[in-house]
């Protein structure tokens, strides 16, 4: 019976991605079969509860239980998908053909995803769920309006504004097609590739290693858009380089886990968050790449002059030139790859070709291209293997877009997205912006704890940011502020599940991890606060305005660099000098959000910045002549 488990679970988890990539290259129309995306969708689903219960079976069951409800949970779905176009005419009379397989696909899809995302994630559904049971109940605010119970199943089950949504949609439509890019890649040895070039181009700077994690991270991100799937392929290679030439096994582990976080916030490929706002907001993907490109840049970047300075700090070398690759041979290597990418670019930004369907044309010429490298002389098992990873990476996103459909749909059809949102308006109005955002940013970290970003994203855009944009601000710009905040949960204590990964990898002490990780990532807390007052950060605004908030950026950067070395003078204590340069480095980064984009104060702000920056380097480097003087 196992061996029968394990087979169906095979079969499940190919036969997702293989539907999903024939949907988004149109195969069913050319071959004359009318489908719909809420069928496909359906089906992908049920394959993926299927996955989800097979994959984690019950301890000291009968494996004919986990069949059983994994083909249960598969039906139930797939019998929706059958009866779609009847049921569009018939769905009022909510006959129990209906209701009762979607009772059924709704309790196993929930199970499904407790089993393979977590009881977080899984409580948060049932609580929404019984709400909108019994939410009627509730006096007060809370109160909710209730339809019948098979109306409120039905509205879940074969709505379009209930599971089979938006969110799974754009999960099938759009992010489906990048995971196949990031798979091809790995099957063309990308990841050789980007850690090499990484290697040759910085890792022969001070701290050489540390930089490799932080290139190899942002190349990486293209692939996967996941901080986890960066943190295991980059960390294993970069954290013992690290610890090797000189940086604490808790710098090793921070720096990796800051870096493999910005992965979701790479361009061209963001993870599935940004896929999901594109649709929210109703504009191409494009746009979103565009508006994320200047804080992806100053995110990489300070981390960048972090680590430089604390590799300085430590009086670090780089790596030895028998051990970097040459930068030259690396890109002659794999030409295919960079061909792939710049055939992506070009669909993205150059086309007007849906998304999903530029990656998978990107994906198909990287393949091709690969295959004449290799001279068709393909490693099948490594297919076979990159095809199912690829179906179990798929798997818990269908199931989270499912969850996704579940909340939001529920929220609006209750009225408590429209009841907390008014009561935020209310709290807005009674203690200002700055208090909602404040609160946002916290309770965005507090969901991230237990959730994937997309999970928390989808639940803080239903509620907070309508609220945010009627407060004034741009809708690109709260969004990215939920998307950044959801994101960096992955590192802040308690539950940093990117530094606590990356710890493990180090052998490191998680807590000093996860602060370290905050201290050198700080500007991800901050540059959202600077786009909500100044969207010009995201590439939103006049020539001019882009000017002075970059500026104010890059110099607020290089003093965050600076404090992260030590005083340039005896007198002033260590621990001193670092706190008001950081607190400096933050105002000059944030002026624009409290000075305006007019007149010359943040301009100001900038010169002082840089002659200060300038001072305290000078004074630096006269130290260090003194101390070397005096040892020779």
């Amino acid at each position: 019976m196992e061996r029968i488990n394990r087979i169906v679970l095979v079969v499940t988890v190919i036969a997702a991605p293989v539907i999903g990539v024939l949907w988004a290259l149109n195969v069913p129309q050319m071959l004359g079969l009318s489908f719909v995306t809420q069928q496909i969708v359906a089906v992908m689903l049920g394959l993926a509860v299927a996955g989800g219960l097979l994959s984690h079976p019950y301890p000291r069951s009968l494996p004919i239980i986990d069949l059983i409800l994994a083909l249960a949970g598969a039906g139930t779905w797939i019998w929706y998908a059958y009866n779609f176009k009847g049921w569009m005419v018939t769905m009022a009379y909510r006959t129990p053909d209906m209701w009762i397989p979607g009772a059924i696909a709704l309790v196993l899809m929930a199970e499904a995803l407790r089993k393979s995302m977590g009881i977080v994630i899984a409580a948060l559904v049932w609580v929404i769920a019984a709400y909108g049971f019994f939410g009627d109940m509730i006096p007060g605010l809370l109160e909710a309006s209730v339809f019948a119970p098979t109306r409120t199943i039905l509205y879940l089950y074969a709505d379009s504004n209930g599971v089979p949504g938006l969110v799974i949609t754009v999960i099938v439509t759009l992010v489906l097609p990048f995971m196949v890019f990031g798979k091809v890649l790995e099957v063309a040895n990308g990841m050789t590739f980007f850690n090499n070039l990484a290697l040759g181009a910085v890792g022969h700077r001070r701290g050489g290693p540390a930089k490799v994690a932080i290139v190899a991270s942002g190349f990486f991100g293209t692939m996967s858009g996941s901080t986890v799937a960066n943190i295991m392929s980059t960390g294993v290679f970069t954290i013992p380089m690290m610890i090797r030439t000189g940086m604490t096994r808790v710098q090793a582990a921070a720096i990796e886990a800051v870096a493999s976080n910005g992965g979701q916030i790479a361009p061209p490929i963001m993870g599935a968050t940004a896929f999901i706002m594109a649709e929210v907001l109703q504009v191409p993907y494009s746009e979103i790449v565009i508006a994320a490109s200047i804080p992806a840049i100053l995110y990489f970047l300070v981390l960048f002059f972090k680590v430089d300075a604390m590799a300085s700090a430590n009086g670090l070398t780089g790596l030895d030139k028998s051990e970097i690759p040459s930068v030259k041979e690396t890109l002659k290597g794999g030409w295919e790859i960079l061909i792939s990418i710049a055939v992506l670019f070009y669909m993205l930004f150059g086309t007007g070709y849906n998304p999903g369907l530029c990656a998978l044309i990107a994906s198909a010429t990287m393949l091709v291209v690969y295959s004449v490298k290799i001279g068709f002389r393909y490693d099948l098992p490594l297919l076979g293997r990159a095809l199912y990873n690829l179906g179990r990476e798929l798997g818990p996103l269908l199931l989270i877009g499912g969850a996704a459909g579940v909340i939001i749909g529920l929220m609006n059809s209750t009225g408590f997205a429209f009841q907390l949102s008014l009561a935020l308006t209310h709290m807005a109005s009674a203690y200002g912006l700055i208090a909602l955002l404040l609160l946002s940013a916290l309770v965005a970290i507090i969901l991230g704890m237990g959730m994937p970003t997309a999970a928390v994203y989808i639940v803080l855009v239903t509620v907070v940011a309508p609220t945010m944009i009627d407060l004034g601000v741009a809708p690109i710009s709260a969004h990215m502020f939920l998307l950044y905040f959801g994101l960096m949960s992955m590192v802040t204590p308690p539950i940093a599940i990117g530094s606590i990964v990356a710890a493990r990898l180090a052998e490191a002490n998680m807590w000093q991890t996860g602060f370290l990780g905050m201290r050198i990532g700080i500007v991800a807390y901050c540059m959202p606060f600077v786009w909500v007052y100044n969207p010009a950060l995201l590439l939103e605004g006049t020539p001019l305005e882009i000017a002075i908030v970059v500026s104010n950026s890059l110099a607020g950067a290089y003093l965050l660099k600076l404090s992260m070395l030590p005083a340039p003078r005896v007198a002033v204590p260590g621990w001193l000098y670092g706190k008001l340069m950081m607190v400096a480095g933050l105002a000059v980064m944030t002026a624009t959000a409290y000075l305006g984009t007019n007149g010359m104060a943040p301009v100001l702000v900038t010169v002082i910045a840089v002659v200060l920056a300038v001072i305290i380097t000078r004074a630096s480097s006269s130290d260090q002549n003194k101390t070397a003087a005096a040892r020779a």
